[in-house]
């Protein structure tokens, strides 16, 4: 019988039909992950109340600001292993997969120390109201218990991304997110344990889709087979992987800075406006989803090549992306902002809830496919070996400017379309400079593929 092959060849052939095949698992993978935290509001809202969905909710910003630092650096691990796939380089890519594999349990170990330390304490800095912060708390502290189960869930899907392997995490989070729903109705409804059971349910199904991605590691035949005797820190690969990964976590970490400023401002106007801008993020997290899987699949064509010296395909995969990602941003966009009222309702049926929900998505949803050419521009400079270059691009075009903007025109306009608008505004001054900085990246490029030349050094 013969073994099916969940690898893909990026490297040759035509290239939008295998861009697709790789994207949409990534699509389907990212909205049943969201799907765990949609789960959670839609439970919790419906059965716990709106101070319960607001607690949920406004943990967001402040668990990805702890948490993106560690997650960048499996950025580094993508990036990394991508390359020396593509340069057929089987003991650097081993040393890459144990190297990383090691390196997200530390980081998932670390975390839980810093969670469950500075929930609380956080939580009281951003403003969160009495009557929702305990709750907030609860449910962090449980969430960064399971820390170690998700960074290793995150770092061995980013080795299968590398190879082209989309759909077995999407198999494993099918699996992974059966049992979070069904775990959720029976903590929630049956046993009345409110926020506490839905992080609970949230960390047993991390934990089923972290063991599937390593068994399937180590049951591999490849080069990037998993071997649990082998897993020790390799320092070469390490620094990589901190050297490209780092200043990306550093990005995700500020960027949460400047999301944590803009929720801490919607809680000013009250849980109400909390549970609306809970339950629009949450729909547009769908969008940033599918549109994330463009980025991802920049990064990956473009790290495959450079590790295959296929030069001539690198710009060319930066124009097709951005071409699908604009066309996802514009049909998923428009799908929201059509549908607002009833897709809102399956969080909340409070009008005023659903008023502060639309009055978010009429400015974010319109305008997301920005974002998704942003991303995808910078896709491709890390896919390239840079990371601080489009790390400084995007702190100062979006996380300085949206800081800059709740101090000045925020406080002189206080409203919440005032504070929406920060959002495009930043993205489209981000993606006009990551362009450029790719224009200039663009010329270092050899003139014919294949040749013997140096690869692009980090900026």
């Amino acid at each position: 019988m013969m073994k099916r092959n969940y690898e893909i060849d990026m490297c040759n052939g035509p290239l939008v039909g295998k861009m697709l095949t790789f994207a949409i698992p990534l699509v389907l993978s990212g909205v049943l992950q969201l799907l765990f935290n949609a789960a959670d509001i839609i439970v919790v809202g419906r059965y716990s109340g709106s101070d319960a969905l607001a607690a949920v909710g406004s943990t967001g910003a402040l668990i990805n600001l702890l948490v993106n630092v560690f997650m960048g650096l499996s950025i580094g691990t993508n990036v990394l292993a991508a390359k020396y796939y593509g340069a057929r380089d089987a003991e650097s890519m081993s040393h890459t997969v144990h190297t990383s594999i090691l390196l997200s349990i530390v980081s998932g170990t670390v975390l839980i120390f810093l969670g469950i330390m500075l929930a609380k304490p956080l939580l009281l800095i951003m403003g969160t109201p009495e009557n929702v912060i305990d709750q907030a708390a609860l449910y962090m502290k449980i969430y960064f218990a399971g820390m170690p189960v998700i960074m290793l869930y995150n770092f061995g899907s980013a080795v299968l991304r590398a190879v082209g392997d989309t759909k077995r995490p999407l198999y494993f989070l099918v699996i992974a997110g059966i049992v979070n729903v069904c775990l959720n109705l029976l903590f929630v409804i049956k046993f009345n344990m409110g926020v506490a059971g839905v992080a609970i349910a949230t960390v047993i199904a991390q934990v089923i889709s972290a063991g599937l991605v390593v068994l399937c590691l180590i049951k591999s035949d490849s080069i990037y087979q998993l071997h649990l005797k082998k897993l020790r820190f390799d320092k070469r690969i390490l620094i990589q992987i901190v050297k490209v990964g780092l200043p990306a976590g550093i990005q995700g970490a500020v960027f949460s800075i400047s999301n944590v400023l803009i929720q801490s401002s919607v809680n000013s106007f009250g849980s109400i406006a909390m549970a609306g801008n809970t339950a629009a993020s949450n729909i547009e997290g769908f969008i940033y989803t599918a549109m994330n899987a463009i980025y991802q699949t920049s990064l990956n064509f473009t790290s495959q090549n450079l590790g295959a010296k296929q030069y001539k395909r690198i710009t060319q995969i930066l124009w097709k992306c951005i071409a699908i990602v604009t066309v996802i941003g514009i049909l998923l966009g428009g799908v929201a902002i059509l549908f607002s009222r009833q897709l809102l309702g399956i969080y909340s049926s409070d009008p005023q809830v659903i008023h502060y929900g639309i009055l978010r998505m009429q400015i974010i949803a319109t305008t997301y496919f920005t974002c998704g050419i942003m991303d995808v521009s910078c896709g491709s400079m890390r896919g390239l070996g840079y990371s601080m270059m489009p790390t400084i691009v995007s702190l100062t075009g979006a996380c300085a400017f949206r800081v800059i903007w709740i101090m000045t025109v925020f406080q002189w306009f206080r409203s919440l379309e005032v504070l929406y608008f920060s959002y495009p505004v930043s993205w489209i001054l981000t993606l006009a400079a990551h362009l450029t900085c790719y224009f200039f990246a663009s010329r270092k490029f050899p003139k014919e593929d294949l040749s013997e030349v140096s690869q692009p050094q980090d900026v």
